[in-house]
């Protein structure tokens, strides 16, 4: 059965595009895959993981009717969302269930499917082609039996999960099976699961490819060069028989922007060079959305690709007056960093003959937002000032370059881990979850775990790993990596975030730990929602202060009291010399979150005993020279992140940094309220 307005000829496409997998010797099919850039075939981590556990450069083979003229090619692993560790025994989490195979035969000609570049997906008819397993009596050997059914997504999971609706049934075998929009004749999806004993299952939105990181780039960029490169002159390819489609869209007067208008687009956006992390992928489409935001509920853009899919509306196609004042900012941007956006500008020039007058106006006067290749904030970034505390012995000179924090409205986006306590939990346990924050527009959660027994601190960095390391990969810029902020507990203040491995196994030019990598600072997750108006006021006098002074706390041989806290110089800052989660620490911790604080520095380890030590000294002289070197607390992540370089690279284990945590608890830009109050009931 064929779906109302699904194309013959974008089925036959979607088919030859479609594969087999299994082992290089004679072995049962394993699953199904798809084409998505030369040579690499699309499939689900799953149908992989039980097959090369031990060997994960063992080859496999793919094999389609149109393909090699139906003889095997082999193919290896060439990357995946599973973690470096022990491969899963059981069920692949939704989010990490994608793997590439890359064809050792790299002139191998094959089809390749049109991956969709919108975020958002609308739902409605579809089809899915794969493979099953068939034959298998004593006359006939197992093979490979093409498949093909209907498929109408009518439900959302998570941020890339597509639920089918119980109608369509699919075969042991279809994992890895492309799921085609027949709306648009683009791929939307890969099919992961199918219900035990009924119909219906699971797909993996193609939007969950941008969790490869910069390796998303790479693979897009090729997909849109393959595509541009088609025969244009036959009807026989994706995008003219797009055309056919209802979602090509209707406009008049001019304004068409057509699967035609998209193909070329992309492909020469694919020749430009990568944007600098996501702020100028979101400031580009929402100015050419006539200064609209796109739509809630958006993925963050990583590529210029995507900001192309930003400016979709309402599941209507871009409009021309837009789309080509989007490609002009972007061309604008290329030329600003010293690329040359030739290529693509001399093609808006071309796409621009005969279009309205008030479209050529508004796209030949494009002009970027203010700041925008300034990712360091207004003015840049801020000079290190006097004696820098990133010198070696821990009070030289230092003359490098101290990037300021992010401030709120400067458009530079920090990653933020909350780490929620599991309250009835008989040993410590937390939700979590990661946002993207830069104080204007981007503020969504991207990976969340909060339900369930929760992850023991033990656990956490394994958890995280894999989603921070997607985070970053699309929040960094050259030379400014994305800060972390992790909002937890104060009881939990403790936790040695700096020291964090995000790898496994560090490239010798990355270390492995984040706080040496980039700025780590802790904030307090009991100051969610509505700032308290002394944080504020402390927050506020702290900024305008001078030269940063460290308050011993409590000072020595004393206990730690209130007053000494509250009646602190506004350009005091808290200093402890002991851990700030139990004992006095812990008073002293509290009473300074009471007096308003949002900058304190604590030493994370045990303290002795018997009263402060020499190493206790050295704790406060090296924080006094720090702070007092600072031109502001928003120098503090940066300057605290050198000292770490500098220990990591002189292997000075015992210095007075290593095991030191920095609160740094902006009220200017507050953790969003938890939403768990109560609630009117129908």
């Amino acid at each position: 059965m064929t779906p109302a307005g699904s194309d013959p000829v974008i089925d036959a496409l979607l088919r030859a595009a479609t594969v087999h997998i299994g082992g290089t010797e004679p072995a049962p099919l394993w699953g199904t895959g798809f084409f998505v850039a030369p040579g690499l075939v699309l499939t689900c981590a799953h149908v992989l993981a039980p097959h090369l556990r031990g060997d994960l450069a063992r080859s496999v083979v793919v094999a389609g009717p149109e393909l090699n003229g139906g003889e095997p090619l082999e193919a290896r692993l060439d990357r995946w969302l599973l973690d470096s560790g022990p491969l899963p025994e059981h069920k692949v989490p939704l989010e990490r269930d994608l793997a590439l195979l890359r064809l050792l035969d790299r002139d191998a000609e094959h089809e390749c499917v049109w991956l969709t570049d919108r975020t958002d997906y609308p739902g409605g008819p579809g089809v899915v082609q794969g493979y099953r397993p068939g034959g298998g009596d004593d006359d006939r050997p197992v093979r490979a039996v093409p498949w093909k059914a209907t498929a109408r997504i009518n439900g959302f999971d998570d941020a890339y999960g597509l639920r089918i609706r119980p109608e369509a049934e699919f075969p042991r075998g279809g994992s890895g099976s492309p799921v085609l929009d027949a709306h648009t004749g683009a791929v939307v999806g890969v099919l992961k699961s199918r219900r035990a004993g009924r119909d219906g299952g699971m797909a993996i939105a193609v939007t969950a490819l941008r969790r490869f990181g910069a390796d998303y780039q790479a693979l897009t960029s090729a997909h849109d060069r393959w595509h541009g490169l088609s025969p244009k002159i036959t009807g026989h390819n994706w995008i003219e028989r797009q055309h056919r489609l209802p979602g090509a869209g209707v406009r008049t007067g001019g304004d068409l922007w057509g699967p035609r208008d998209r193909r070329e687009a992309l492909a020469r956006l694919a020749a430009v060079h990568p944007p600098d992390g996501i702020r100028p992928v979101v400031e580009l489409a929402r100015k050419a959305r006539g200064g609209v935001a796109a739509p809630p509920g958006q993925l963050p853009p990583n590529t210029w690709r995507d900001g192309h899919g930003l400016l979709y509306e309402a599941g209507r196609p871009a409009a021309a007056i837009a789309a080509l004042h989007y490609l002009q900012l972007v061309a604008e941007y290329e030329r600003a960093r010293g690329g040359d956006p030739s290529a693509l500008t001399d093609w808006v020039a071309r796409r621009l003959d005969g279009v309205p007058r008030i479209v050529h106006t508004v796209v030949t006067q494009a002009t970027l937002p203010p700041g925008l290749l300034h990712p360091a904030g207004p003015g840049g970034p801020a000079a290190g000032r006097g004696g820098g505390s990133g010198a070696r012995d821990g009070g030289g000179a230092d003359h490098r370059i101290v990037l300021r924090h992010p401030l709120p409205g400067d458009g530079r986006a920090v990653v933020v881990v909350e780490l929620e306590p599991v309250a009835d939990a008989s040993t410590p346990r937390f939700y979590w979850r990661i946002r993207a924050d830069d104080g204007q527009e981007l503020d969504e959660p991207l990976h969340e775990e909060q339900t369930g027994d929760g992850v023991p601190p033990e656990r956490l960095v394994g958890e995280l790993r894999g989603p921070l390391a997607e985070v970053f990969a699309a929040l960094d810029v050259p030379g400014a990596p994305a800060p972390l902020e992790v909002a937890l507990p104060a009881d939990h203040f403790d936790t040695a975030v700096h020291r964090w491995q995000l790898t496994e196994m560090a490239r010798l030019h990355h270390p492995a730990y984040v706080g040496v990598r980039r700025s780590v600072v802790l904030r307090d997750i009991a100051r969610r929602g509505e700032p308290d108006p002394v944080w504020c006021e402390r927050w506020h006098r702290l900024s305008a202060a001078g030269t940063l002074t460290a308050c011993r706390t409590p000072p020595p041989r004393q206990v730690p009291r209130a007053r000494q806290l509250v009646e602190m110089a506004p350009a005091g800052i808290p200093v402890l010399c002991r851990p700030a989660g139990t004992g006095a620490g812990r008073r002293a911790m509290g009473m300074a979150l009471a007096a308003g604080h949002g900058v304190a520095l604590w030493h994370t380890d045990v303290h002795p005993e018997t009263g402060c030590g020499d190493f206790c000294d050295e704790v406060h002289r090296g924080a006094e020279m720090m702070l007092s070197a600072a031109g502001g607390a928003d120098e503090l992540p940066d300057r605290l992140r050198r000292i770490r370089d500098d220990i990591s690279g002189s292997r000075r284990g015992g210095h007075w940094a290593e095991g030191v945590a920095l609160l740094y608890d902006d009220p200017r830009r507050p953790l969003p309220a938890d939403g768990e109050g109560p609630v009117d009931s129908p």
